[in-house]
């Protein structure tokens, strides 16, 4: 755990956002320390609206296991942030949310 999907405008390069969340998630320090529980993927999208105006954006949902305090989320809400900021984008908006995944109902399987 935990699962980081980003969604961004087609604009934007995967390649550079992918380690920065990935950055971010570490300095949490909520995952094993040498970051091989965190899965990172891309949704890029070529057709949106943000509103009145047309600027790009990235989203993050990091799902996570349910169990971490308010305060774990938050922390980890703003690590990711303060990674993807570097990326210094004139006209971009970042978002970052952590979704709990429910322990009772979730299933895994792996070879």
């Amino acid at each position: 755990m935990p699962h980081c999907i980003i969604e961004h405008s087609a604009a934007l390069d995967a390649e550079r956002i992918l380690p920065l969340v990935f950055s971010g998630a570490m300095e949490s320090g909520l995952f094993e320390p040498d970051g091989s529980d965190i899965k990172i993927r891309t949704m890029i999208y070529h057709h949106y609206l943000t509103g009145a105006k047309h600027s790009d954006f990235i989203h993050v949902a990091l799902k996570i296991l349910s169990g971490r305090t308010p305060e774990q989320k938050k922390m980890l809400s703003l690590c990711v942030l303060s990674a993807l900021k570097t990326l210094d984008i004139q006209t971009c908006s970042l978002t970052v949310e952590v979704v709990d995944i429910e322990r009772d109902s979730y299933s895994k399987w792996c070879r």
